[in-house]
Order: structure tokens, then C-alpha cells, then sequence
């Protein structure tokens, strides 16, 4: 039997690290793209540990002739790629009138030009074998935008819309490439330690949070059965979703009036703190962040909205519909 190679951006930390964890437990190659090479090096010993085999790739996904050079060394050392994995980014927490265009520009060159490389570069050998599996990781704001994450969120309504256009074009070559996308919730990463904050307390995700390895299981779960055009994780997904379709007006309001608050703490946010915007925070010269942040005491280990978008159908609905009407519920209280 043949062992699966699996590639995947943002290998580092967080949900990529996760991630890799994930396949490397099913036997697989993986390799690591990311820029860190601190973190490359102990996302490399955690594949090993779980089972799998590493190859450690330090690469900037918003340069395409480095992640097209990846695809090359990876299919010359490890074999044809079976699996990719979308999901390197960056981001800035702040007002949209408090980002410079040159750090929006490199947020959307990372988190959304990124993965277009990625699939364009992946895709030149996956279509003439007329096999393989492309995985986005995206998330509940590439339908919904919220305050001080403008430019994350307009990278991600991108990737969301990008994605359908290829999927529609695969589907109409009658491809067996397939493409999908799984949308996160808040997920209990290091981003919330390392994304550049003009915020005046530290940055924390919105509840309920997930632990990264609810959302590893997801994309592995998406890997596996690749005809769905998405899955959500986390009932807050499924009720965004439905909330921002049934009363978008009252979600706008809803936002404008918590989501500066909900997306901090009371901690003041420290002028010191690493930022990754244009160099790793795991580079040589520093730490290893791994893939939890620090919110793993109020993170939840197992989504039922997974399962329920996994086994689609009357249950899905049924769960989206119970979450949203409750989200619908509180914004009208």
C-alpha cells in the first residue's frame, strides 16, 4: 500500500501544526510548509512521535516561485502529492483606518494570494494524473465580516469565493481533482500571541473556542470525503451563518456594539510581543508557539456541528436551524 503525502501551509503552529499531527497519525508523509524554522523543526518531531515521516519546508506562500519550488521538491523527494492544505495566514487586529496599505497588502498577499499559489502551483501535477485532494481552511468570516480583523476577513470571503469558481471548473472538466473547504470557529491558537495588534488589550478569539485539534480532525475528516463543497465546525458557525442570512441589518448592529469588546481582554496588550506580519515569530531567533494558544481552559474539545455537517442531511439542518434561531433570538433581546 502506498503511503499518502499530504503537504500543509502554515505547518508551524496552530491549526497547521494540528493538523499535520492528524495525518502523520494515519501513516502519512507530510510535508511542512511554513516560515519558522523553530517551529518547522518541532512540527517535525511531532510528526515523527505521532507515526508519520517529515519533510520541513521554510517557504513564504505569498511568493509563488517558493511555493512552486515546494511543489517540485516535494514530488522529487517524497512522491506525487496526494493531499494539499490550505492554511498559512497572517493578520492585523485593528481598525481598518489604523492599517497602512502595505500591511493590508501582505495580510491578503499571505492569507488569500497564498493559497491561489498554493492551488495553482499544486494543481499543474495533480490534473494530468487527474488525482488528488485540495483542502481550504476557512472560516465563519468568509461569510461574515467583523470589526478589527478587515483585512483577515476580506482574505477569507476571497478564498470562499475562489474556492466556488474552481470547484464549478473542476466539476465541468469532470476532474477527479477534488477541492473543499472546511470553516472554522474561534480555535484556541497562537495567533492570538503573534498577529500584529493595534488593539489596546491583548486579542482573544470570540466564544466558544475549539481546540485546534476539533478543527484538525475536520480537515482530515474534508481530506477523506472531498465531494462536499464545505464543512462547518462549531455550532457558532452554523449560527452566524444562518443570523447574518436571516437578519444581516441586526447582525451589523449586534457586531458594531460587542465585537470590540468580545475580541479582547482586560490584559493591556504589550508593545513587546512578537509579530509575524513580515517575519516568523518562530524563526531562529524565537520561540516555538506550538499549536494552543492560550485559551485551552475555556476551549472545547469535540463539536457537535462537526458531526452534524459530517453525516449532512436532516440532522445538519436541523442543528444549523436550532443554532441559528438562538443567535437570531439573542440579537433581538
Amino acid at each position: 500500500m502506498s503511503v499518502t503525502v499530504v503537504a500543509v501551509t502554515g505547518a508551524s503552529g496552530g491549526i497547521g501544526r494540528a493538523t499535520a499531527r492528524a495525518f502523520a497519525a494515519r501513516g502519512a508523509t507530510v510535508a511542512l510548509l511554513a516560515r519558522g524554522s523553530t517551529g518547522l523543526q518541532q512540527a517535525c518531531e511531532d510528526v515523527g512521535r505521532a507515526g508519520g515521516q517529515a519533510l520541513p519546508l521554510e517557504v513564504d506562500v505569498a511568493d509563488y516561485d517558493q511555493v512552486s519550488g515546494a511543489v517540485d521538491r516535494i514530488e522529487r523527494e517524497l512522491g506525487p502529492i496526494n493531499i494539499w492544505v490550505n492554511n498559512a495566514f497572517t493578520s492585523v487586529f485593528a481598525p481598518f483606518t489604523q492599517i497602512t496599505p502595505e500591511e493590508f497588502r501582505r495580510v491578503t498577499e499571505v492569507t488569500y494570494l497564498g493559497y491561489v499559489y498554493a492551488t495553482k502551483a499544486v494543481l499543474e501535477r495533480m490534473l494530468p494524473r487527474d488525482a488528488g485532494t485540495i483542502v481550504h481552511v476557512g472560516s465563519t468570516l468568509a461569510y461574515r465580516g467583523i470589526p478589527l480583523q478587515s483585512a483577515y476577513c476580506g482574505a477569507k470571503h476571497a478564498i470562499q469565493g475562489f474556492h466556488e469558481a474552481l470547484r464549478c471548473e473542476l466539476l465541468h472538466e469532470g476532474s477527479k481533482v477534488k477541492a473543499t473547504m472546511v470553516q472554522m470557529p474561534a480555535v484556541n491558537t497562537p495567533q492570538f500571541d503573534w498577529v500584529l495588534s493595534r488593539l489596546p488589550h491583548k486579542a482573544q478569539p470570540v466564544p466558544p473556542i475549539y481546540q485546534p485539534e476539533v478543527a484538525a480532525r475536520a480537515v482530515l475528516y474534508a481530506a477523506e470525503h472531498p465531494n462536499r463543497r464545505e464543512y462547518w465546525v462549531g455550532a457558532s458557525t452554523a449560527a452566524t451563518l444562518l443570523a447574518n442570512a436571516v437578519a444581516p441589518g441586526l447582525l451589523d448592529r449586534y457586531l458594531a456594539r460587542t465585537g470590540y469588546s468580545s475580541q479582547q481582554t482586560s490584559e493591556p496588550q504589550d508593545p513587546d510581543d512578537p509579530v509575524n506580519l513580515w517575519e516568523p515569530a518562530d524563526g531562529p531567533d524565537g520561540a516555538d508557539f506550538g499549536a494552543h494558544g492560550r485559551f485551552g481552559a475555556r476551549a472545547h474539545r469535540r463539536s457537535p456541528q462537526l458531526w452534524a455537517s459530517q453525516h449532512h442531511g436532516v440532522l445538519a439542518a436541523a442543528a444549523a436551524g436550532l443554532a441559528g434561531a438562538a443567535a437570531v433570538g439573542a440579537l433581538r433581546r
